[in-house]
């Protein structure tokens, strides 16, 4: 196998008020939510660099494709990286998250291998780290 993510999807509760956190409170661009004609097929795909996407699918169509159970909130099963320039940089991702209706996790500080990070939680309970790591790349 080829390691080559293209896709990260994230599960949501409730799509719209997702796409909001991410399109108007992150800034994130969108065409916004497609799909809505199919029954479990409503999804929004968010263009990243590197050729990845981020995609919003709610929970109940992760569900019914996988055959799995819904899923709960899983703070903390893993996190998402958002790797940054400057300890400014940081500074400000992290002050649109909480005007984005983000919960912060952990303030953010310096960290013990030089770098500077904090952590916040999306509307569905996703962990984000914003990070600005000098001997990152």
């Amino acid at each position: 196998m080829e390691a080559k993510i293209t896709v990260l999807t994230l599960g949501v509760a409730d799509l719209e008020r997702a796409v909001a956190f991410y399109r108007d409170g992150l800034g994130l661009p969108t065409e916004g939510i497609i799909g809505g004609e199919f029954e479990y097929g409503a999804v929004a795909f968010f263009r990243l660099k590197a050729g990845l996407q981020l995609a919003l699918w709610p929970r109940k169509s992760i569900a019914r494709d996988t055959g799995l159970p819904v899923a709960s909130d899983a703070p903390g099963g893993f996190t998402i990286g958002h790797n940054v320039n400057s300890r400014a940089e940081v500074d400000e991702v992290m002050e649109q998250a909480t005007k984005a209706g983000a919960t912060i996790l952990k303030p953010q500080q310096d960290t013990f291998y030089g770098g500077y990070a904090g952590y916040f939680q999306d509307p569905d309970s996703h962990v984000w780290e914003v990070v600005y790591n000098p001997g990152f790349g």
